[in-house]
């Protein structure tokens, strides 16, 4: 039997060495087991490296427009293979940062990869190591951050082969750069790659079942971002699906089902798949421990734990929303809970949401529709960016910030925005709901001029006729 520790975290994403960091602290022997890089999907191949090359692709675009600033930019070009070596780079750099941070903390980091079997206090845990050998841990308590991957459907062909039908991974490490691209999904993780691949040259064409893109945002901000995004040269197909797909020699061709109920055959050089995620929830042991599982994700109360003594689990292993920010909070609360005090069960209700798209787009809390569903009487406040000073000094005069009060009680129940910069300025919105400010508090709170965030003061104060400049 291998050494004992107070919890063992099985996975190193945002949520699990967070987790494993805030376990240490409060003087727990803790250990972390990791198959691949430190970090996880969203550090490695995910939140970072993306944003990585959203910016290459923002500084290409407003190297294309310098003239708009004054400004004089010749034959400017781009090298793929410079841009996403500086964004390997920067995942690498951050890797090694997550290494330093366990290091520092005395965290114990077991390479390899883990599952369970039934032990006394916890599951214990078996690590196959690299060497091929299993090595058996016995903890106080196992955590549970294993993430979650891009959802297929392999009866429609829509299943990555790695070179013509790419996930997110290989869409961030292009071996060529397509002249046409096909993107399966609007979410985030769609618009943001429809973006950068449009901003570089391709010919993007994005397709949506639902009736308008990025479902999960305020109609109006839905609306306003397909404008932008068609102006920009992305072709949008919503209420349209795709029914199959078929690799060639040099391309990849695909069904596509309209809103009129006619199917067409397109050839693309690549399609990016984002059409959801499923938990890892294989390979683990949960079916021989009895673990609760719905639709792949480990079900789990406010806290982290599972229905299996000492076995806890966190972060898009245990469902939407499936943010890094959000495992991360999870993560402080449940080992916080094992260690004995006395945290607040986890809440989804105040979580922010950022697409890193060109315009960006963030919210938090309720959008005006589901506001109205769930029986609130409602004042929204709008303010554009054209009535910026700021805005217009950058040249990003397009976009808009939204607010929703409760009329009775003046509460936020939520904020939406578009434009440059709003996925900086929405933690204002989010911070304000969680200390439950008021209308009348935000009101008299005093913005720095001139900023961007000027601009939520003015939606705050449009929602309740007060508005200066507009």
């Amino acid at each position: 039997m291998a050494d004992k520790f107070d919890l063992i975290v099985i996975g190193t994403g945002p949520g699990g060495y967070v987790a494993a960091i805030r376990a240490s602290q409060l003087g727990l022997k803790t250990a972390v087991v990791e198959r691949d890089a430190l970090g996880g999907v969203c550090l490695n191949w995910g939140c970072i490296p993306t944003k990585a090359l959203l910016r290459s692709a923002e500084v290409y675009h407003q190297m294309k427009n310098a003239s708009a600033y004054g400004l004089k930019a010749d034959n400017v070009s781009f090298d793929i293979e410079a841009v996403v070596k500086r964004s390997r780079q920067i995942a690498s750099q951050l890797s090694g940062g997550v290494k330093h941070l366990m290091k520092k903390n005395k965290i114990t980091v077991i390479e390899g990869e883990g599952r369970l079997t039934k032990g006394s206090a916890a599951p214990k845990v078996i690590v196959k190591g690299k060497d091929g050998k299993d090595t058996t841990y016995e903890p106080k308590n196992v955590l549970l951050a294993t993430g979650a991957r891009a959802r297929t459907i392999p009866q429609a062909g829509l299943e990555p082969d790695g070179k013509y039908i790419w996930t997110a991974k290989e869409a961030m490490v292009p071996d060529t750069m397509p002249k046409k691209l096909l993107v399966i999904g609007s979410g985030a993780i769609g618009i943001e790659f429809a973006s950068f691949y449009n901003a570089l040259g391709s010919d993007v064409t994005v397709v949506e079942m639902m009736d308008r893109i990025l479902p999960v945002e305020d109609e109006e901000i839905s609306a306003m971002a397909q404008k932008r995004f068609e102006k920009s040269g992305i072709k949008i197909l919503t209420k349209t699906s795709v029914e199959g797909v078929k690799p060639g020699k040099s391309n990849v061709s695909a069904t596509i089902k309209g809103k009129d109920g006619k199917s067409v055959t397109e050839t693309y050089d690549r399609i990016v798949l984002a059409i959801g995620i499923v938990g890892n929830v294989e390979n683990l042991g949960l079916e021989d421990l009895g673990v609760t599982v719905d639709r792949t994700h480990v079900v789990v109360d406010g806290f982290g734990q599972t229905n299996v003594k000492g076995l806890y689990a966190i972060g898009d292993l245990t469902g939407a929303p499936w943010l890094a920010h959000k495992a991360s909070h999870e993560g402080v609360i449940c080992v916080e809970k094992i260690a004995g005090k006395n945290p607040h069960a986890f809440e989804t209700w105040n979580i922010p949401g950022c697409t890193y798209c060109h315009p960006q787009i963030a919210s938090v809390g309720l959008t005006e529709t589901k506001a109205k569903e769930a029986g609130h009487k409602v004042k929204v406040g709008k303010f554009p960016f054209i009535g910026n000073g700021k805005a217009i000094a950058l040249g990003e005069p397009e976009g808009l910030i939204k607010t929703v009060f409760d009329t009775e009680t003046g509460e936020l129940l939520g904020a939406h925005m578009i434009g440059a910069e709003v996925t900086e300025l929405i933690q204002g919105y989010v911070v304000a709901r969680q200390g439950e400010l008021t209308e009348g508090e935000l009101m008299e709170t005093v913005f720095p001029h001139p900023t961007l965030s000027e601009m939520m003061h003015e939606s705050v104060l449009a929602a309740y006729d007060r508005v200066i400049h507009i």
